[in-house]
């Protein structure tokens, strides 16, 4: 009882793993595990301006296991949340090699009012992560997916696609009026 202490001790430990290097993997470290999300959406376009409104967002994350409910809800949440920004609003514009929005009131990102009314996330277990019981890492998973299904809403309403982000009112307009034009 001695060697690990006695009434009242607490008994702790830190690990650390390392997969090993693989010729066969990018920068030649495999993954441990795969987050997959997956996303749909339904919006709507303004003709007149090019403005895009997400009237419905659905976001899912595998989390392998779920251990924290509500962690792994606010994980997905957030990803989404940053995915819309990254979709409709974020860019970094310069002036030759001079960032020219990049103050806090100059750089947009998304507001309470930019999340649609109908938003939501539905985390997934397939319980095949390498943590325990199945858990795997929870992060960004649902970030992925929104851009690209913004994207095919925008061009299942307007029929033309976007391929640059964030798919601003001024590209979606010009976009539209491409697409008018030939």
């Amino acid at each position: 009882m001695g060697v690990f202490g006695g009434t009242g001790f607490e008994f702790t430990a830190d690990g650390f793993f390392k997969s090993g290097n693989s010729h066969r993997a990018p920068l030649e470290a495999p993954c441990v595990f795969w987050e997959v999300g997956w996303a749909a959406a339904e919006v709507e376009v303004d003709p007149e301006t090019g403005k895009v409104t997400v009237l419905q967002l659905v976001v899912s994350g595998d989390a392998g296991k779920v251990i924290n409910k509500l962690g792994c809800r606010g994980q997905d949440e957030g990803a989404a949340v940053f995915g819309l920004g990254q979709s409709l609003f974020e860019e970094l514009r310069y002036d030759g090699d001079r960032p020219v929005n990049a103050e806090a009131l100059d750089y947009r990102v998304p507001l309470a009012e930019d999340i649609p009314e109908r938003f939501w996330s539905l985390t997934r277990e397939q319980g095949h992560g390498a943590g325990p019981f199945g858990a795997k890492g929870m992060g960004e998973g649902t970030m992925l997916p929104v851009a690209p299904v913004i994207a095919q809403a925008i061009a299942d309403a307007i029929g033309a696609q976007l391929t640059e982000l964030p798919m601003s009112p001024e590209r979606v307009f010009a976009a539209l009026h491409a697409r008018t034009e030939s």
